[in-house]
């Protein structure tokens, strides 16, 4: 379990590189910010949670897919963090912010993902 990073991901630096590329501005990991999103734009108050598929549940197959060991700690585990995940997004926008999730089986298809991220950003600053 150390070797599972929580910040600063694989998934997590590919759509950082992706989002500067479109000339996107931001900040990371907001403290102050109910379940830390993982990019925060604070002027456009928007935030984006970078999900990993297995750790979080997702509807895809890697995500459905059940622990081999240890099922009585890893199952209930995974439901805990849909219901966190849950309880921010909510609590998120209920103070204003609009919430984008991005899986990580979605990152396959820059194009389409890039497409969503500036629909849900808008339009990026120009210098």
């Amino acid at each position: 379990m150390a070797s599972v990073r929580q910040k600063h991901t694989k998934p997590e630096l590919a759509v950082r590189k992706l989002l500067h590329r479109l000339g996107y501005r931001y900040r990371l990991h907001a403290a102050d910010l109910r379940g830390k999103p993982d990019i925060v734009f604070r002027r456009r108050r928007k935030a984006i949670f970078i999900h990993g598929c297995f750790w979080h549940g997702h509807d895809c197959d890697h995500g459905r897919r059940q622990p081999q060991s240890n099922q009585v700690y890893w199952i209930p585990k995974i439901e805990r963090n849909r219901e966190r995940d849950a309880a921010a997004i909510t609590a998120l926008s209920s103070m204003g912010w609009s919430i984008k999730i991005v899986w990580e089986c979605e990152l396959r298809s820059f194009e389409k993902i890039a497409g969503e991220l500036a629909d849900f950003l808008g339009p990026a600053k120009i210098r």
